[in-house]
């Protein structure tokens, strides 16, 4: 029998409300700094309830219509080059962590072994090792300031290949002997078989990885110099100029607040599905 705590009870869910208190208020002073012009945001103390100009402040973000010294990259711009590049880069990396991890385990070759482990001790280099050589490669190839050149180098993942690897060896050995007594062959199988199976896994590594696509902020920091081709991350950096004055920080605000919702909806449709990919025990 369950033994009923009130007491606990009511401390377990204040504390719950606390930690979300913690982390909301932060975002509620953003939208409200960006429902306000910006000398109302800079005065002392800065208004706590949303202002009159929410529309105003939005549509000026989304067009770039700024007359801060600093980038002016409309954000409707900005936030399709993250997208394109999220999108790319999360389907990219499932799609060849898939292919990679089924030819590793159902394919019989010479150094399978020697290329998964080559492929897995990539986790143990830092970015900083590899974004010089990278780069240099992406300058050679004129890939500079072009989605090839933002999502390219980032579509291969060692951590997904591994994931896969290790659901696959738990497919049972019965499954590819009946596909192959049925006749199917080596994609035939991988399409009906094991795809349906990885959906969630599927699910679960797609939300994680659009994550990391949109939050990309250092490599698109190099290899794009044209405000045209800034993801909103990157585009939020150069809006702010210098101190205060010089900055619109309601148009900053309003573009955070924009940059936050495309990733915030991917978690909040998929999330059923990227918690079963984590915590499904049927595997």
């Amino acid at each position: 029998m369950v033994e009923r705590r009130p007491l606990a009870k009511a401390i377990s869910h204040l504390v719950l409300m606390l930690g979300v208190l913690v982390v909301a208020f932060p975002l509620y002073i953003t939208f409200v700094a960006s429902t306000h012009t910006a000398q109302d945001i800079v005065q002392v103390p800065m208004p706590l309830l949303p202002g009159p100009h929410l529309l105003e402040n939005y549509a000026a973000a989304i067009k770039g219509s700024t007359s801060a010294a600093a980038s002016a990259a409309p954000v409707g711009r900005m936030m399709t080059v993250s997208l394109i590049t999220a999108l790319v880069i999360a389907l990219g990396k499932i799609a060849i962590s898939l292919l990679s991890a089924f030819a590793i385990v159902y394919f019989r070759f010479p150094g399978r072994m020697f290329f998964f482990w080559a492929i897995f001790v990539t986790l143990m280099l830092p970015v900083e090792v590899r974004i010089g050589p990278t780069y240099q490669v992406v300058s050679d190839l004129n890939m500079l300031n072009t989605y090839a050149g933002l999502t390219v180098p980032l579509i291969a993942s060692a951590t997904a290949t591994f994931l896969f690897r290790q659901f696959f060896l738990t497919v049972p050995d019965e499954l590819v002997e009946a596909a192959r007594v049925d006749g199917a062959g080596p994609l035939r199988f991988f399409k009906d078989v094991l795809l349906p199976l990885s959906t969630t896994s599927i699910a679960a590594l797609f939300v994680i990885q659009f994550i990391y696509g949109w939050n990309q902020y250092l490599w698109p920091l190099l290899v794009t110099t044209d405000e045209s081709m800034y993801p909103v991350v990157m585009g939020i950096k150069r809006m702010i100029s210098g101190g205060d004055a010089a900055n619109e920080w309601n148009i900053v605000m309003a573009t955070a607040i924009l940059a936050m919702i495309p990733p915030a909806a991917v978690v909040l449709l998929m999330q059923k599905w990227f918690v079963k990919g984590l915590v499904d025990t049927e595997k």
